[in-house]
């Protein structure tokens, strides 16, 4: 099987490179700009978009054109990769699949990429790369490079750059070490609680850096806006966002690491976290309630990084051989894996389950990772999710008696 695998590095150019690197990333910001704001202005006229091939004879007009001469001294494939990925958010938002595309902000995922193998060079043994307009350009070397590279992006990550090499390889169809399977439920109070009764706790990162960050937040709000000590203040405060992403990110690495290794197949919970962490604020003429409480809720949901653990397990699952299956988080934590009985009122605290029906009792988190896992069992077992348990007002129906059977 082939695997596609991204190897990442911090580069070390120098200032002249530093500066032309800024300046390329600044004239690929600008031609998406630019280009956006011309199909906007086609899409609201009610004319057809312009396609790739459109947009690049026009790329060739604004680099020969006086006004915009500046963009000739940059490499010319970064450009059209930009205009490349215009296209397709285009694709994407027209065939419902993400939003309208937004225009980018200087400072905010400064980057431009290298769509051809044979537009860069790699010498590892010297820990160098070379590309166009820029030179060979040192970078640390953490590890080796395995297959072969098919594009490089170069990034900037508050003032550091970093090159980005995805490569392609061949690879032999994986058996998975290990053989049972796990039920997983995330949370606050605890990062991961797995059906087998063991949990991992949380790292809150962000709760941990709050404070320092809104200090030197509230000390960059006094300076003149783009003066050199607002420049030296924001500095600061995108020192310390970095270091939060970073930890949150090792953390998330070395747990879905431990977890994938351990087990062939993981369930989880299929959650919208876009939904789940969306402001309860409301609007001038439907005020929302409980705003604070639920924006300090929506900060403690965005610190665990749920989205990223689910990413990663998914990929990592599928190098091992296992597989990651993402089950409803429907009553999960409110219905009672002995006797399937579905009430609010089971769940009695934020760690107590009491089943008022049969008298079950177990911490409310392992509760919901069983039956995360029963739920993975009857998925592998019919191919389909089957309403599981009764409510208050409901019975089991026929349809509910036959799925639990066949589990």
């Amino acid at each position: 099987m082939k695997r596609l695998q991204a190897f990442k590095f911090e580069l070390q150019p120098n200032g002249e490179q530093a500066r032309s690197m800024r300046r390329f990333a600044g004239s690929c910001r600008f031609v998406f700009n630019k280009a956006l704001s011309m199909q906007k202005a086609i899409y609201e006229d009610g004319e057809k978009k312009l396609g790739y091939a459109g947009l690049c004879k026009i790329l060739t007009e604004w680099r020969n054109s006086p006004e915009t001469a500046w963009l000739a001294d940059a490499p010319v494939h970064p450009l059209q990769q930009t205009l490349k990925d215009l296209e397709r958010a285009y694709t994407n938002f027209f065939a419902k699949r993400a939003d309208f595309p937004r225009f980018k902000k200087k400072g905010q995922h400064d980057s431009f990429r290298y769509p051809d193998a044979k537009q860069f060079k790699i010498d590892q043994s010297n820990n160098r790369i070379f590309l166009p307009k820029l030179g060979w350009i040192r970078y640390r070397n953490s590890r080796d490079i395995l297959g072969q590279a098919k594009n490089i992006t170069v990034s900037a990550n508050g003032r550091k750059w970093f090159v980005s090499i995805q490569t392609e390889r061949e690879v032999e169809q994986p058996v998975h070490p290990a053989t049972s399977i796990v039920g997983i439920d995330v949370g606050i109070t605890r990062f991961a609680t797995l059906s087998d009764g063991s949990y991992i706790e949380p790292l809150n990162t962000f709760r941990k850096h709050q404070q320092r960050l809104a200090r030197y937040q509230r000390a960059m709000s006094r300076k003149t806006k783009f003066s050199s000590n607002w420049k030296k203040a924001k500095a600061r405060v995108q020192k310390i966002h970095t270091r939060i992403a970073n930890v949150r990110k090792d953390f998330l690495h070395k747990t879905t690491t431990t977890i994938s290794k351990n087990h062939a197949i993981v369930c989880i919970e299929d959650l919208q976290v876009r939904n789940m962490s969306k402001s309860a604020a409301g609007s001038s003429d439907s005020l929302g309630r409980n705003v604070k409480a639920k924006s300090g809720l929506n900060k403690s949901i965005l610190d665990q990084g749920w989205f990223e653990f689910r990413r990663q397990l998914e990929y990592k699952q599928v190098w091992l051989g296992g597989d990651v299956l993402a089950v409803p988080a429907r009553n999960t934590s409110r219905t009672c894996p002995a006797c399937g009985y579905v009430s609010a009122d089971n769940r009695q605290t934020q760690a107590k389950f009491a089943c008022m029906d049969c008298g079950y009792e177990n911490n409310a988190d392992i509760v919901g990772a069983i039956n995360v896992l029963e739920r993975g069992h009857r998925l592998l077992a019919c191919g389909e999710l089957a309403q599981s348990g009764r409510s208050v007002k409901q019975e089991p129906t026929k349809a509910t008696t036959q799925g639990l059977a066949l589990v």
